[in-house]
This record gives structure tokens, sequence and C-alpha cells, in this order.
């Protein structure tokens, strides 16, 4: 076997676990694919002659690559400020596929990939890489220009701001959390605000992204009575709710006609829900893959 045809066959072998590594890094699952495309690119234009594991020496690459992403984005973002909610990964009510599945392991919801985006981009690295991946902070250091100790106490900051967050695991069975995002959507058809607020957490959290083009449904609602009437408001009589894991767990993709008007994900936890993540950026949603909901 020749070096490229090694190096080839390792890539395809690590592409499930890199794409995963760059979708935490970048709550992204377009932006993931380019990263990991970019990564081989580099991967295979230098000499792997020598490398002791080749597992870890891609990690790396792919982690690079995010780096630079994200040290890029964070400039933009500061410039355009407002809410942003990460790009979903849709799929249908009855199931993922296995690339999902890897995808998601470890329970990677919206509500977590919003906190994690408040990280800087050294700390979003130390955390994903060894909270998630359990690389050790002697690798993870010369990726961030850091001593290991360095590395360590930037996975720290982060662990404890996830911490802080009170982002809440979910509710393990499917089934039960979409009991409970159907009869939300019921409540919200009926008008129903006080069925509404005994579905919701009491500290329930509702982010919406509207993105650039519509700043007025770019907000953050906090406590079950707000956030009741935020979703009065913001349903649509006309729309047609169809049932969707985002990203594992019960939501929806709300159309009307042919057109997506939000992405919703839920959290729901002991019966009720802690919170819920709404992507209504049209820019964005033109360019997530809604045909997996037809299959």
């Amino acid at each position: 076997m020749t070096e490229s045809e090694w190096l080839a066959e390792g890539f395809e072998r690590n592409r499930t676990r890199l794409r995963a590594v760059a979708y935490r890094m970048l709550g992204s699952p377009a932006e993931a694919d380019d990263a990991v495309q970019e990564a081989w690119l580099r991967a295979s234009r230098s000499n792997a002659e020598g490398v002791e594991s080749l597992d870890a020496w891609l990690t790396t690459i792919v982690a690079r690559v995010c780096l630079n992403v994200l040290r890029s984005r964070r400039t933009r973002r500061e410039e355009l400020m407002g809410v942003h909610v990460p790009d979903p990964v849709i799929t249908r009510a009855d199931g993922t596929n296995p690339e999902d599945e890897a995808l998601l392991a470890d329970s990677v919801g919206l509500a977590l990939l919003v906190v994690l985006e408040t990280l800087t981009p050294a700390e979003r690295l130390a955390f994903v890489l060894h909270d998630m991946f359990d690389l050790p902070f002697d690798e993870i250091a010369p990726m961030v220009g850091r001593t290991p100790a360095t590395a360590r106490q930037l996975a720290s900051r982060a662990r404890r701001r996830v911490r802080g967050a009170e982002v809440q695991a979910p509710e393990p069975d499917v089934g039960r959390q979409r009991e409970v995002v159907d009869a939300f959507y019921a409540a919200a058809r009926g008008g129903d605000l006080d069925a509404l607020v005994a579905l919701l957490d009491p500290d329930v959290v509702m982010r919406s992204d509207g993105g650039t083009a519509r700043p007025d449904a770019s907000v953050v609602v906090c406590g079950a009575a707000n956030v009741a009437a935020q979703a009065l408001r913001f349903h649509e009589p006309a729309g047609v709710v169809r049932p969707a894991l985002v990203n594992g767990a019960a939501g929806a993709v709300v159309t009307l006609g042919d057109r997506p008007l939000v992405v919703i994900g839920f959290t729901v936890a002991h019966g009720r829900i802690v919170a819920i993540d709404a992507v209504a950026d049209q820019d964005r949603l033109s360019r997530l893959d809604l045909a997996v909901l037809d299959g």
C-alpha cells in the first residue's frame, strides 16, 4: 500500500469522527463538512511520513481548520451582534440515519451548542477536544499555542460556563418528548395560554434567531408566562407543523406553502419544556436540507 492509499484509507475511517468534532466546534453541519474537506486537502498535501497516530494527526488538522473559522466568525458576529442559534441537524421524526447518530452522540442539542457559541475559540476547542473526545491537554496545547496547563485552564473555564448555563439533559424517551411538543402546538393552535404555561418549566428559555433580515424575530425570552405569550404571538395559523427530530430531540419544521418559516428544537426534561431554540433566519433556512422530511 502506498502512502497516499494509506492516508486515504485512514481518512475515510476517521471521517465520521472528524465531522463530529467539526460540528461541535462550528455548530453547522455544512461548515463541518467544509472543514473536513479542507482537512483532507491539507492532509493530502502534507508529508505523513513519521506520523505515529494518524487519528490524532487528522484530529489536529481539522481542529486547526475549525479554530481559524471560529476566529474569523467571531469578528463578523461581534459586528452583527444579536441572537445566534446554531444550524440544527434535521431528520425525520421516525428516526435518524447512522451518520446523524454519530454526529449527535453525547446529546449535542441546540441548547448546548448555544452555550458553546459563548466561548472563545480557544476555550471551545479545549473543551470539545478534551471533554467530548478525551484528547490529552499536551496534544491540545500546540493547537492553541499555549502550554498544557493553560489549555487545561481554558477547558476548565469553558466547563464552568456550560455548567453555569444549567443545560439540562433531555428526557431520554423521544416518544415522551413528542407528546409534550405535540401538546404545545395543540395549545398554541387553540390560543390556550394556561395550557402552554403548564407545559413549560418555570425557568424555560426561548431563543429565536431571525438573522439580519428579521431582527424583530431575534429574541431571548425567559419564564413560562413570557414564553407562552411569545409563542402565541409567533404562532402562524396558516403554517404547517411538520414533526422532525432536531439534533436528535423532538422538534418541528414549520412551513408555509413550500417555504420553511422556522425550525424549532425543544429540550424536554421531567415532562416539561425547559428550552426552545428556533432558527427563523430565511437565508440559513434556504440552505438546510429539508428534503429528508419527505423520504
